[in-house]
């Protein structure tokens, strides 16, 4: 079985572990998801928070809100991809929020999908 923690970046693991948030658990709860729907999806730190790539970005969170967990998908082919977890309606980006561990679990398999998604978009580009 292959290291699960083998393209995790020293940088955002260190972030992570830094991290005084709130929500910090339901974070790294959604970095486990958003990095398990596909090995070449990479991590990097951007707007002071852990960004998500794959050809181009997919997300990044919003570590500025401190009620619920903010991520915000970037991506170009957003405005495409219809789904109840993306809310805005802006040309490359939407919203997804997180109330809680269990609002985490809920979405799993709709975040997962929106995830692969943008990706198998990012690779017909």
């Amino acid at each position: 079985m292959a290291d699960l923690h083998a393209h995790r970046p020293a940088d955002v693991d260190r972030f992570l572990a830094e991290l005084d948030h709130p929500f910090k658990a339901e974070v790294v709860a959604l970095r486990a998801i958003i990095t398990g729907v596909d090995e070449r999806i990479t991590e990097q730190i951007k707007w002071r928070a852990p960004s998500f790539s794959r050809g181009d970005y997919i997300a990044t969170f919003n570590l500025r809100d401190r009620k619920r967990v903010h991520l915000v998908f970037h991506n170009p082919h957003l405005a495409t991809i219809g789904s109840p977890l993306l809310e805005g309606a802006w040309p490359d980006r939407r919203m997804a929020y997180f109330a809680d561990l269990a609002d985490v679990e809920a979405k799993r398999v709709e975040l997962e999908r929106v995830v692969t998604e943008i990706i198998r978009r990012n690779d017909a580009a």
